[in-house]
């Protein structure tokens, strides 16, 4: 447990400045389109414009939903930004290893603890990472409703919960999905695919050019797994054989095959097929 804590502790040392970065520009992106969204809002109010001198109507009274729909574009490019990186970064966590400085991934291989720590301290990094961007933008929505009734005066505004104003971006409804279920199911997604990922690296580092096409080939079989109860199946169609309850049993046992079988295969390559 020490060394897998340790481990953990040493990817998120080196992802730290890039996970700040990326909380800075979110938080610099959204505030400030929000900021100057509600005050341009109570300035026209306050002059009382109409909508032919400033070409679009405003409600009678703003809300929270409002904003967010006006500054959707602001919410939804570092939201993108941020998944992308996160993503290229489960990719590149293995390859920087590799490739840094004395080849660090043999200095890890040669670690007195079982490989597979390797894997799920990695693994564990990259989860983190993504919750911690997630609790981030909770804390950002808190601010941004407390700036709205501070920049908003109270008889130009109307009262409305937080979560109506996340169902109004759809960046936001994803990221931020209000039943338990949804949650689990997505995110649980996000883990597996990570997981298939990290194993298709693994079998590149193990066979090489072979292994270019064996993760391809991996990726493109454990994708097709997943998909095929829900697409084929008929879970959208009525009419379809199988009752709604049978495709999503189906879609269970077939996430939880990907998942375990990726786990196995790359605790199987780490010990057996990459050599130091």
């Amino acid at each position: 447990m020490n060394r897998y804590l340790k481990l953990v502790n040493m990817e998120i040392h080196r992802f730290r400045y890039i996970l700040a970065s990326l909380m800075v520009v979110t938080l610099i992106s959204q505030i400030s389109s929000w900021i100057w969204t509600l005050q341009r809002a109570v300035s026209i109010k306050e002059q009382g414009l109409s909508p032919a001198d400033v070409g679009f109507e405003l409600p009678k009274l703003l809300s929270f939903p409002w904003a967010i729909v006006s500054t959707r574009q602001w919410f939804i490019l570092p939201i993108l930004l941020s998944v992308t990186v996160l993503v290229l970064y489960a990719l590149i966590i293995w390859y920087r290893d590799w490739f840094g400085r004395s080849t660090f991934i043999y200095r890890l291989l040669m670690l007195p603890s079982v490989r597979w720590v390797l894997y799920v301290s990695k693994l564990t990094a990259i989860v983190l990472f993504v919750f911690s961007m997630i609790s981030f933008q909770l804390v950002l929505l808190a601010g941004e409703s407390m700036l709205f009734n501070m920049i908003v005066p109270a008889e130009m505004r109307t009262s409305s919960t937080f979560v109506e104003g996340i169902t109004m971006n759809y960046a936001l409804e994803i990221l931020l999905t209000k039943q338990f279920e949804q949650f689990v199911y997505s995110y649980g997604l996000g883990i597996i695919g990570i997981m298939v990922l990290f194993t298709a690296v693994l079998l590149e580092r193990s066979y090489r050019r072979w292994g270019i096409l064996y993760g391809i080939g991996y990726v493109a079989l454990c994708a097709v797994t997943i998909l095929f109860p829900a697409l084929l199946l008929g879970l959208d169609r009525s009419s379809g054989y199988y009752y709604p309850s049978d495709i999503y049993a189906m879609e269970l046992a077939a996430c939880l095959l990907v998942s375990v079988i990726s786990v196995c295969l790359g605790f199987w390559l780490l010990r057996k097929k990459i050599t130091v």
